[in-house]
């Protein structure tokens, strides 16, 4: 997970599970770790910005899942937005999300995946 202050400091970890589980599952712990962390940090404000539309949806109320394991997550993650003035869950494609992508890649043992050329130009 990243953190990043309105001045631009960056927090950054990232950490192997200690369990096996689904994606979903994967995500929530991350959203509920980056909602503890913020909250460790003083923040008040949060922009969270996550590749998974599912996790966001389940946490936003939009979606529903009979699974136990995910709604005690779901449900953690809701009582820590509590603490916040103001939380804003935004969804970003994961190719669109390299940090995130570079970080779940750590936490599962796996190399960074390295960029493969366009061949295209990018714009000045």
């Amino acid at each position: 997970m990243l953190l990043v202050s309105p001045a631009g400091q960056r927090s950054e970890t990232s950490r192997l599970m200690p369990c096996s589980g689904c994606n979903n599952e994967a995500e929530l712990h991350a959203l509920c770790a980056a909602l503890d962390l913020g909250r460790e940090l003083g923040a008040r404000h949060l922009l969270l910005r996550g590749d998974s539309a599912v996790g966001l949806d389940y946490v936003r109320g939009s979606d529903t899942t009979e699974i136990e394991r995910l709604q005690v997550l779901i449900s953690r993650a809701r009582d820590s937005l509590r603490h916040f003035e103001d939380v804003q869950l935004l969804w970003i494609p994961r190719h669109r999300n390299r940090d995130a992508d570079r970080l779940s890649r750590q936490a599962l043992g796996l190399a960074e995946k390295l960029r493969k050329p366009t061949g295209r130009r990018r714009r000045a």
